[in-house]
């Protein structure tokens, strides 16, 4: 099937520059500049006049926002929808590249994202296990998930900083190896310690995927379809943890979490297979002209980054691929939303990782019960991976329908509202439930778990897309410091969270956890009002590769 993407051919020749043309309205016709061809709509940067002034999918509406002529060839899609940003005619260009290989590419992104988090919470089922074979307390091994979580973090700002140096496609690879490295490590760890530190470095460099998911998104697809494809990524970050605990109990009900911990090592190793056979290098510097883009020649010297590294491919120095982080989260727009995620997901983390220690005794739950359990939260990320996938489209082209044909990022916020109610009421359903067991059945803990999941796959769907259409040039940032943000409240609350529910008890725990979710809401409010003036008053990042 021919991709969508290269159903129009514009001129070679250029017009305005990018940032004339995104900051004011100028009439764009073929008899100016004194050139014999038509302009290019190229040379107008349509992600800044969509960061600045809401996106425009239709092309009416844009040529007369910016004052367009119709000789201005525009390229879109088979259904006439606009592409943002507008693609070159270099059949090198990722966002050229055909429908089967960025199926491909999602495929490749998806199955590393998931190693993440499946690996940080597949040791949740193992707690009780591991503690007899060290004879240690559960609490003491569950540092060893904490540890991981923390990593987590700072793997995806690494992840970040160093793929806009070497590019996205080798950071991806040796992150991969060094995360299948240290996965067999911690299956044939002997002592406590050493199976900690072999966790700890774990989840410094299966992260890699996961933390920065959002450049590769941008690099490959169009404006109209990041939502679908944040989605889909998201979904595969929040259903691994799931998972994880889910295999690992039901392989002790019949081996050993050393086996449990095997699988883990086979997972990564399918992402490092995918990436080295199927990856490709999603970033291309549409900054530099034409003549001075970099040939592709070896696929294999992409993958380990010689080639990208020979011909400096993404112009950045080191500090200033360090540099971009920085100025994003100084974005209060970034930072707002970075810190509602902090206070609003650790405590999933902290539940999914810590319930088998309270549920087990609660239930006189075997591991097999455990792993069946588990399902609860399966079904409700997938249920939300399904709602995501049309409700995006749908809050977008009703926002543009009242705001003449614009949809600013702002809207993506909107789903968030319409999911709390389930977020809340769902969690403190588990905490009540653990507080009452056995009287109260575990099917209640198990409909509140998928309710709370459900909502959990939207928001972070939501979250992503935000921060993606409010900063195009930083995909890559956005995604690595809300991932900070996530796994550094993960981290925190792995700590706290067994000890909290044995002082306070479940219900008092987790209903205070509940309340903490929906103060931090406010900070969604503030943004849906204020987020767009806040962008304003700010500015763009303005990165050299922008």
């Amino acid at each position: 099937m021919a991709d969508e993407e290269a159903q129009l051919k514009s001129p070679k020749e250029t017009g305005p520059t990018s940032q004339d043309a995104a900051s004011r309205p100028t009439s764009v016709s073929s008899t100016g500049n004194n050139e014999k061809s038509g302009p290019h709509i190229g040379a107008v940067d349509l992600d800044r006049v969509g960061e600045a002034e809401g996106y425009l999918l239709d092309e009416a509406r844009l040529r007369q926002k910016l004052g367009l002529a119709p000789d201005v060839e525009l390229k879109k899609s088979p259904k006439g929808e606009l592409l943002i940003p507008q693609p070159t005619d270099d059949p090198e260009d990722p966002l050229n590249w055909s429908a089967l290989k960025k199926g491909v590419i999602l495929l490749v992104l998806t199955v590393n994202a998931c190693t993440a988090d499946y690996s940080a919470a597949t040791g949740g089922s193992a707690l009780l296990p591991q503690a007899e074979e060290w004879h240690i307390s559960p609490n003491k091994v569950n540092h060893s998930i904490a540890g991981n979580t923390f990593m987590l973090g700072v793997g995806g700002l690494a992840t970040v900083w160093l793929s806009a140096y070497f590019g996205r496609l080798p950071v991806l690879f040796w992150f991969g190896c060094l995360s299948a490295g240290t996965a067999a490590w911690s299956a044939a760890a002997k002592t406590f310690i050493s199976y900690m530190t072999s966790r700890i470095l774990n989840g410094m460099f299966c992260v890699a995927a996961a933390g920065g998911g959002l450049m590769w998104i941008k690099d490959v697809w169009f404006f109209h379809q990041h939502a679908k494809k944040i989605n889909i990524w998201s979904a595969s970050i929040v259903l691994s943890p799931f998972l994880g605990p889910q295999f690992m109990a039901a392989i002790i009900s019949v081996s050993t979490w050393r086996t449990g911990m095997w699988l883990n090592f086979g997972l990564i190793m399918l992402g490092l297979v995918l990436t080295v056979f199927l990856g490709d290098e999603p970033f291309y510097p549409r900054h530099l002209p034409p003549d001075r883009i970099p040939k592709r020649k070896s696929r294999l010297l992409r993958v380990i980054g010689v080639e990208q590294y020979r011909t400096k491919y993404t112009t950045n120095s080191f500090l200033e691929a360090g540099g971009r982080l920085v100025y994003t989260i100084l974005k209060l727009p970034v930072f707002l939303t970075c810190l509602f995620y902090f206070l609003d997901i650790p405590w999933t983390i902290g539940n999914n990782t810590t319930i088998s220690v309270l549920i087990v005794p609660a239930y006189n739950f075997g591991f097999r019960d455990l792993a069946a359990i588990y399902t609860a939260p399966v079904v409700g990320a997938i249920l939300g991976l399904v709602l995501g996938y049309f409700i995006f489209d749908l809050i977008a082209t009703l926002w543009a329908k009242y705001h003449n044909g614009a949809i600013a990022p702002e809207n993506r916020l909107v789903v968030i509202w319409l999911v709390l109610p389930l977020k809340l009421a769902g969690y403190n359903m588990i905490g009540a439930t653990l507080q009452h067991a056995p009287a109260w059945p575990w099917p209640i803990l198990a409909v509140g778990w998928a309710m709370h999941t459900f909502s959990t796959i939207v928001t972070t769907s939501a979250v992503g897309a935000y921060l993606l259409d409010a900063y195009p040039e930083a995909g890559g940032e956005c995604a690595a410091w809300i991932n900070f943000a996530r796994t550094l409240g993960g981290f925190i609350v792995g700590y706290i969270q067994l000890n909290w529910a044995t002082k306070a008890g479940p219900q008092t725990e987790y209903g205070i956890q509940t309340g903490i979710m929906g103060a931090a809401f406010l900070l969604v409010v503030l943004l849906q009002f204020f987020g767009a003036k806040l962008r304003h008053a700010q500015g763009p990042l303005n990165f050299k590769t922008s």
